[in-house]
């Protein structure tokens, strides 16, 4: 296959050429390549850019007595309509008291034959002692480098826990995602509002308050620093409080600080919790959506720098399972879908609006999340030995996102009536067509499951 006449954009330099496409592979990239043999699309006026990396998604994740809408199978070709091509997926909790390899087992099951698209794994730590400590090396050592600890929810993890964690990482050469809020304040403003009456959708963001992020991401930046810089990722940061804690944590010479945010905290507000007829309930996740204030540092984070990488969080829900908490917002399972909007709706909001370049959006949505999660260069760049995987977007189309032109199960988009400036023309995982015209190309490759090399933080 060759690719014809588009722009190439990597995230630094945007140039035209030709791509030829070889054993899954790019075998080379120059102008006037031979086409005798080939499949050959010409990509005149549009962006031809790696496929998308999604490295914070929720599949067959079971909360309680819910499960998301979501497997494997129509989760990956939602990615993958989407533009897509890897993602690396956040294990559920599993047992009381179970090792490590249970869920990456487990998961290993619910994924093989069903990933559409190529794919991950973060590990989770849900408690902690020696054995832990070493099996966390030996995951390590075999390709999955990073494993989540929360600081909220049952099973989060005490602050002597947290630092353990955070060294034996370093030591053996991992990553740790961190989902940073403070339990118990969010805990007593839950039981508050919930004992005044005040049950619904907007005291879930209430209950929430922006320091209680900004103040977990302050401690574990701070357990890091302790544990000799080690090497931690704020996943899903909502707030400009949050970002502060950060960039003056980099400012003091720290090192190894990575952030992520999310689709929904650079587009949606709490206005959307205030919504009639229990639509609000769509929106609860944490943390939860905040304010354009926000909204408005977060972009400057991202062209300053100060944010790497943008995900989803896609832990979808049905509208259907969240009425369980029309009268109680409390017991609403959270989380939303989004893993298919994320590439138009960024690029949209983000470089058809001008607020970041076409280069800053390959370098947070592609080349970022490959580089801190040991998936580079196979993957999030085009370049000759890298993986085939290219997503080519036609710029000139503004086309408006509708639940009934997705392609997961979900039955509500969070974005649903938003007008976006740009097509997904074409999605390519290694060398095949699997995504054109919106349609999905069933069976004609499957996902892989790749195993993750140790890399150097310091991007």
């Amino acid at each position: 296959m060759i690719i014809k006449n588009g722009l190439i954009v990597s995230e630094q330099n945007t140039y035209k050429a030709d791509i030829l496409l070889k054993d899954e592979k790019i075998e080379c990239i120059g102008n006037n390549i031979a086409e005798e043999g080939h499949e050959i699309i010409d990509a005149e006026g549009k962006y031809v850019i790696p496929g998308a990396i999604d490295v914070h998604t929720h599949m067959n994740l079971i909360a309680g007595k819910y499960t998301t809408v979501d497997d494997f199978y129509s989760g990956t070709i939602a990615a993958a309509c989407g533009g897509t091509t890897t993602i690396v997926d956040h294990l559920g909790f599993g047992p009381k008291g179970c090792n490590l390899s249970h869920q990456i087992n487990k998961y290993h099951e619910l994924a093989h034959d069903k990933a559409m698209i190529d794919y991950s794994f973060h590990g989770v730590v849900q408690h902690l002692n020696d054995k832990i400590l070493d099996e966390l090396e030996h995951h390590v050592n075999n390709g999955i480098i990073s494993f989540k600890v929360y600081m909220t929810y049952n099973n989060k993890l005490s602050d002597d826990k947290l630092y353990r964690v955070l060294k034996k990482m370093k030591q053996v050469g991992g990553i740790v995602p961190v989902h940073a809020e403070n339990d118990q304040v969010i805990n007593y403003f839950r039981a508050k509002y919930k004992s005044q009456g005040k049950i619904t959708p907007i005291y879930h963001a209430k209950s929430r308050p922006n320091n209680t992020e900004s103040e977990a991401i302050g401690r574990i930046l701070n357990l890091a620093k302790l544990a000799g810089d080690a090497p931690v990722y704020i996943v899903h940061l909502s707030t400009k409080e949050g970002l502060i804690e950060v960039k003056e944590a980099r400012k003091r010479g720290q090192k190894n600080i990575f952030v992520e945010t999310c689709t929904q905290y650079l587009t949606l507000t709490q206005e959307e919790y205030k919504k009639d007829n229990f639509e609000g309930l769509k929106y609860i996740m944490a943390p939860p959506l905040r304010t354009k204030k926000d909204i408005d540092f977060l972009w400057d984070g991202i062209n300053q720098g100060d944010i790497q990488t943008i995900g989803t969080d896609h832990c979808p829900f049905s509208f259907r399972q969240k009425l369980i908490a029309k009268n109680d917002f409390t017991i609403a399972p959270g989380g939303g879908p989004g893993v298919e909007e994320r590439v138009s709706v960024i690029f949209s909001e983000g470089v058809s609006k001008g607020k970041i370049s076409i280069n800053k959006f390959v370098e947070v949505m592609c080349t970022n999340p490959s580089k801190i999660y040991g998936l580079y260069p196979k993957k999030g760049v085009i370049q000759p030995g890298s993986d085939a995987d290219i997503v080519i977007i036609n710029p000139n189309i503004e086309q408006e996102i509708k639940i009934k032109d997705l392609h997961g199960n979900s039955d509500y988009s969070m974005y649903e009536g938003l007008k976006v400036k740009c097509k997904i023309d074409r999605v390519i995982l290694r060398g095949t067509t699997i995504v054109k015209e919106n349609k999905f190309l069933s069976n004609r490759i499957k996902g892989k499951f790749i195993k993750r090399k140790k890399v150097n933080k310091n991007l």
